[in-house]
């Protein structure tokens, strides 16, 4: 394991989540569940001096910071995952008086922090809804000939928060032409060609792209070529001054006021 991809660095201690039968190289004692790599060779918690400390599973961000502020001594807890190769943290090890105090702290402040979560929820929804709606507006001023509602369901597949999508990118909250222009073609690419019908038959995918470019071309030139006739000056006064005016303004506003949550 250790040989495939190191521990992530910057986080203090780390314990590793064995994925295979390990022993301590120290006290021979396992399969360890937990180890800890010294100089490449794994050992125990005992071995380390942390066999004191209990597991605090991830999952409650406010418990976890306060358990790692009460307790002198702490480990991230993390796993190797093998479908993206890469260490991800499962929770942290603290004292256990520590947690008990946390715990306490957090029981202090329930409905303080729900109700925190709860604005914070609203405020996000508000924000999606904007850049949802700057995002349909982009594609209508890219796009003319495209749909209105077709422009809208672009924008709402492609803005889900969490997604990853190409709406979600640091160049599609940006709204870049090409951020834009992809959801637009991948849109295209599914609902106005055989490209699904393609794949689910065997067509490799770079193969069933290569079939239907033409088509996603000519919809794209279709779409774009609508608005032509519109004054140049009208359209980017309606930029300017329109939906996305005003989500550019609040982008402005909420980056400045942007806090860790």
């Amino acid at each position: 394991m250790a040989a495939r991809a190191t521990p992530p660095a910057g986080t203090g201690l780390v314990v590793i989540q064995a994925l295979r039968k390990k022993h301590c190289a120290e006290c021979r004692s396992g399969p360890l569940a937990l180890l800890v790599l010294e100089d490449g060779v794994p050992r125990c918690l005992d071995c380390v001096d942390l066999g004191h400390l209990v597991f605090l599973p991830r999952g409650d961000t406010a418990l976890t910071r306060r358990s790692r502020e009460e307790s002198s001594l702490s480990a991230v807890v993390v796993r190797f995952d093998r479908r993206r190769s890469r260490y991800e943290r499962q929770g942290v090890l603290v004292e256990e008086a520590a947690l008990t105090r946390a715990e306490d702290r957090c029981l202090a402040d329930a409905e303080a922090r729900r109700r925190r979560r709860v604005r914070d929820a609203r405020r996000r929804a508000a924000e999606d809804v904007r850049f949802m709606d700057a995002f349909a507006t982009e594609i209508r001023r890219l796009f003319p000939g495209c749909p209105a509602g077709r422009a809208g369901a672009i924008a709402a597949h492609a803005s889900v928060r969490g997604s990853g999508r190409v709406g979600r990118s640091a160049a599609g909250r940006a709204l870049s032409e090409a951020a834009v222009t992809s959801a637009v073609i991948a849109s295209v690419r599914h609902l106005d060609t055989p490209y699904d019908r393609f794949l689910m038959s065997g067509v490799p995918r770079y193969e069933a792209r290569r079939r239907i470019a033409p088509v996603v071309e000519m919809t794209l030139r279709e779409w774009r070529e609508a608005g032509e006739g519109r004054a140049a000056g009208d359209e980017r006064d309606d930029w300017d001054h329109g939906e996305y005016g005003e989500y550019r303004e609040y982008r402005e506003y909420e980056e400045y006021r942007e806090y860790e949550e």
